[in-house]
């Protein structure tokens, strides 16, 4: 499993009933999580210190209850291949519909990879830009990783709402400048259109979801679309590309699917090496790793 587990502003504190006790920053938030089927003693304090509540409903959905929490707040990152933005990537949250509050931190393992793959390529070739696409990109934590690790970065969704935000984080990264095109649209007919027009990345991102929905009405349904979707992509790459990387929160996406799909797609025609593996998070309380979704990746080395 990959760890994130660098954070300093962020923490699993503890897990229970279905439920995960997290510090974002200042503030402690229990949120429902799939993958707790246990029921341990609420032994940690923050449970009955927390600042807001998200209640799941049983008849779907939920809704927040706030307690001691601001509207909006931001916590940072910090890598020492983050060039750019003093070293320190700011997001800002805010709590928001099916319990989410725009950032997903296990994620930071993978940003922490591929910012080592750009910073070594532009080592080797400091003149040649690298250029990464970010696809279904949400509030940019990808991009703004890949940008602060000195890449050319292009960031796609579908969503205005989430690009509008995505710049807002950049501003407070200080990364407002950065080399970043912003672009709300289809992921897959932006795909298209760049090979028709010929254009090629060093490095794809893309976390797709298990439904969605284009600016148009797009109809995007993970298990018919995303194999399709990641042939289609793999056209992109550059004759030397860095590094491919899917994300997964789809159950049935399993490691060793993602790593069969990318080998199929990417390295029987570019050659290269493909890994894949769980990603999760550390609990502070118990030691273990709460397990946060896959991710395969290809690397050309």
């Amino acid at each position: 499993m990959w760890i994130a587990d660098q954070w300093k502003d962020y923490e699993v504190l503890d897990t229970s009933g279905g439920e995960k006790l997290e510090r974002w920053g200042d503030y402690l938030l229990v949120r429902p999580d799939p993958q707790v089927l246990w029921n341990t003693p609420h032994a940690h304090k923050g449970w009955k210190q927390k600042d807001g509540h998200y209640h799941r409903s049983s008849k779907g959905g939920g809704e927040w209850e706030f307690i001691n929490l601001p509207k909006e707040w931001s916590i940072s990152y910090s890598n020492p291949n983050f060039v750019r933005a003093d070293g320190s990537l700011t997001f800002h949250l805010k709590p928001f519909s099916f319990k989410h509050t725009g950032l997903f931190p296990e994620q930071a393992v993978n940003w922490d990879w591929f910012s080592g793959r750009i910073r070594e390529r532009l080592a080797e070739a400091p003149d040649r830009p690298v250029k990464v696409l970010n696809l279904f990109a949400y509030t940019g934590g990808a991009t703004l990783a890949a940008a602060a690790a000195g890449a050319q970065v292009t960031h796609v969704d579908a969503a205005k709402g989430m690009v509008g935000w995505a710049k807002e984080n950049a501003v407070a990264s200080g990364l407002q400048d950065a080399p970043i095109r912003w672009l709300v649209d289809d992921c897959g007919k932006f795909v298209e259109r760049e090979i028709r027009r010929g254009n090629k990345y060093d490095g794809i991102i893309m976390d797709p979801p298990s439904y969605g929905r284009g600016p148009k009405g797009e109809i995007w349904k993970i298990e018919e679309s995303i194999w399709p979707f990641i042939e289609l992509t793999a056209r992109l790459l550059s004759e030397d590309a860095l590094f491919f990387l899917i994300n997964s929160y789809t159950t049935g996406l399993q490691p060793a699917v993602l790593s069969y799909m990318i080998n199929l797609a990417v390295t029987a025609k570019s050659g290269g090496h493909v890994e894949a593996e769980e990603i999760g998070l550390p609990v502070t309380q118990s030691g273990l790793v709460l397990p946060c979704g896959a991710s395969g990746r290809w690397t050309r080395s």
